[in-house]
């Protein structure tokens, strides 16, 4: 029998599928040093890819039809792998703000995102803009790309998380249609919150490696499994 989780009230049986969603994301070479920071305590370390330089992706996702219900999601992660360990490399994932309640407490409960209320604006015209308690945090502008296959709208990686003292690892897969994809083509506005002076120590804004859009995106996510407990619980 899958697993289910008890949710505001609901079940949630695993896995969650997404049936339909759109995205847009790019992705930014950053300072290694500074992702190192924010991996502290997490039992991870930033993925290097040249010297001195980690992995950045900033993304946003409008869910339309998903066992979660519909809702609009910003993703801030990192890059990263469990030190000394092979076959590690996943996307650690910093800052998750969404705008519905139901999918922030399932996120929170289930997996440990980092999952937490905010206003969430997407346009048709690829933008995204995150307000926290009225407070503009990030803009980001994803132009239009030329069109490529869907396998190459994104690798199905796992997602760490690290929330109440566990670095957990969730398996998610990704079947991205509609794909249109060109080097750089993002542009970032940051505005005067925390995250966004994170994001700056990061070395943003800057111009992206390469940026992607994603007009039909269906997922699942397994339940999550615990890789370790961080120095926060011990």
């Amino acid at each position: 029998m899958a697993a289910a989780h008890s949710v505001l009230g609901e079940q949630v049986r695993m896995p969650v599928e997404i049936r339909h969603a759109d995205a847009a994301s790019a992705l930014f070479l950053v300072d290694a040093a500074a992702a190192a920071e924010l991996l502290d305590g997490t039992g991870l370390e930033p993925l290097k890819v040249l010297p001195g330089k980690a992995v950045l992706s900033l993304a946003f996702v409008r869910y339309v039809d998903g066992d979660l219900g519909p809702y609009h999601e910003f993703a801030f992660s990192l890059m990263a792998r469990q030190p000394g360990r092979r076959n590690s490399t996943g996307a650690y994932i910093h800052w998750l703000p969404v705008n519905q309640s139901f999918t922030c407490e399932a996120g929170q409960s289930i997996w440990g995102f980092p999952k937490l209320m905010a206003d969430i604006d997407i346009t048709p015209g690829g933008r995204c803009e995150v307000r926290v308690d009225g407070q503009f945090v990030i803009g980001l502008r994803i132009g239009d790309g030329l069109p490529v296959p869907g396998s190459a709208g994104g690798a199905s990686i796992d997602a760490y998380t690290a929330r109440n003292g566990l670095l957990r690892r969730t398996p998610w897969i990704m079947n991205p249609a509609k794909v249109r994809m060109r080097p750089g083509g993002a542009r970032v506005e940051l505005g005067d919150h925390p995250v966004a002076d994170q994001l700056r120590a990061l070395g943003l804004p800057k111009a992206a490696l390469f940026s992607s859009r994603i007009g039909a995106l269906a997922m699942t996510f397994e339940d999550a499994a615990t890789v370790l407990q961080t120095r926060e619980a011990r």
